[in-house]
């Protein structure tokens, strides 16, 4: 099974929360601190259940999340 690989550039995001309500597996949460620019940035908190769909990612409009599948 691949590996799925989550990156997301807490300094990019803005909090808009897209990617959490999109995310078919509920594997995205909003985290209890701040980035730089005072915006609370999104997290992720898998737990198994990503599929790396990457719908996260095409949500996103800062373009903050990138979805790998390692094999």
């Amino acid at each position: 099974m691949p590996e799925r690989k989550i990156k997301i550039e807490k300094e990019r995001c803005k909090g808009c929360l897209y990617c959490i309500e999109f995310c078919p597996k509920k594997s995205l949460v909003l985290a209890k601190s701040s980035n730089a620019k005072g915006y609370a940035f999104v997290e992720f908190n898998d737990e198994g259940k990503c599929t790396s769909c990457s719908i996260c990612a095409l949500m996103c409009p800062e373009a903050a999340i990138e979805v790998r599948k390692d094999k």
